[in-house]
């Protein structure tokens, strides 16, 4: 699923590694979701979304 994790994350001038702790996740996960090989849950889209400031429908191409 493409997103716009990468872009807004460095916007926001945070690493991979605070994110996943925002959203409550391993970094591993941040990464798999920035590169469009995993598909969060509804739960962990709009915890992303809530770090990086955004709404879900804005963040992934739904």
């Amino acid at each position: 699923m493409k997103n716009q994790i990468k872009e807004l994350r460095a916007k926001l001038g945070i690493t991979q590694e605070e994110l996943a702790r925002l959203a409550g996740v391993r970094r591993e996960t941040i990464v798999f979701l920035e590169q469009g090989k995993y598909n969060p849950s509804l739960a962990l889209a709009n915890n992303v979304a809530k770090a990086l400031k955004t709404t879900v429908g804005e963040l992934f191409d739904l």
